[in-house]
């Protein structure tokens, strides 16, 4: 059973982004696929730094794509889930 995190993977993501750990980023969101019981081998991750919205606390805004290497489409929860807000 996976821990719980009270933190959306998006927002533990922009944190890495902004204390200059996006290295670790990577292996961060394929732990997190495995949580999701998914082979994160089957998903090409990719990062999209954008401003933050204005209003709020953050200087910059990560949205995670996730792209099925076998060319089938992602499931639609799991992209909500991915990027969704705190």
């Amino acid at each position: 059973m996976p821990r719980f995190q009270p933190y959306s993977i998006q927002m533990q993501i922009a944190r890495m982004f902004a204390e200059g750990q996006s290295f670790f980023a990577l292996t961060r969101v394929q732990d997190w696929l495995r949580e999701r019981n998914q082979n994160p081998a089957d998903y090409e991750i990719i990062f999209h730094q954008k401003p933050a919205p204005p209003g709020s606390q953050e200087v910059i805004q990560i949205e995670i794509e996730l792209k099925r290497k076998d060319g089938q489409p992602v499931d639609e929860w799991l992209l909500a889930e991915v990027n969704r807000p705190a």
